[in-house]
């Protein structure tokens, strides 16, 4: 069974291992390790069998989060780990008082940025040749206002659709 919680620093070597085969440019465990010391972060990691598959983080700053990285090892993809993870660091962040959330993704990247629309992300601007790998462009996207009555029933409903066994495992 999955289990999603708190990010911590014995997590780092695994949460580096799946980062590695998500990404052409992968994380330091310098830079994951420095994150868990930010009082603005919030990482939160999935766990299947003792092995970390998964990893979110983002910045909650006033009224806004910043998605800063989220990745699911590929043998366990479309298995909803990553939307689990995804409706965790969203729910945080609402609760939390946000009322403006953001992410980069890059503009091939189809089936992510699915899963955002799903959340209510929309497509506000390009960034050309954004990440440095490949020089490929970035869709920035926002959810502009949570307060919305709109936003709130749409997570609402998402997260009802994920079953109990589904939701977070650990609280904040």
């Amino acid at each position: 069974m999955i289990q999603i919680r708190a990010m911590h620093h014995d997590d780092v070597p695994g949460v580096c291992a799946v980062d590695a085969l998500c990404f052409p440019i992968p994380w330091s465990d310098y830079a994951f390790s420095g994150e868990l010391t930010n009082t603005h972060g919030y990482y939160r990691v999935a766990e299947l069998n003792g092995r970390v598959v998964g990893y979110i983080g983002a910045q909650v700053i006033l009224d806004e989060a910043h998605i800063t990285t989220f990745g699911v090892h590929p043998e366990v993809r479309q298995q909803g780990i990553g939307e689990r993870l995804f409706a965790d660091a969203i729910r945080h962040a609402v609760t939390s008082g946000v009322r403006r959330l953001t992410l980069e993704v890059r503009a091939s990247s189809e089936a992510p940025q699915r899963l955002y629309r799903k959340y209510g992300f929309t497509p506000v601007s390009r960034r050309p040749r954004y990440y440095s790998d490949n020089n490929e462009d970035a869709i920035v996207m926002w959810v502009e206002d949570t307060t919305r009555l709109g936003f709130r029933t749409l997570l609402e409903e998402r997260l009802a659709a994920l079953s109990p066994a589904d939701g977070p495992n650990e609280p904040d």
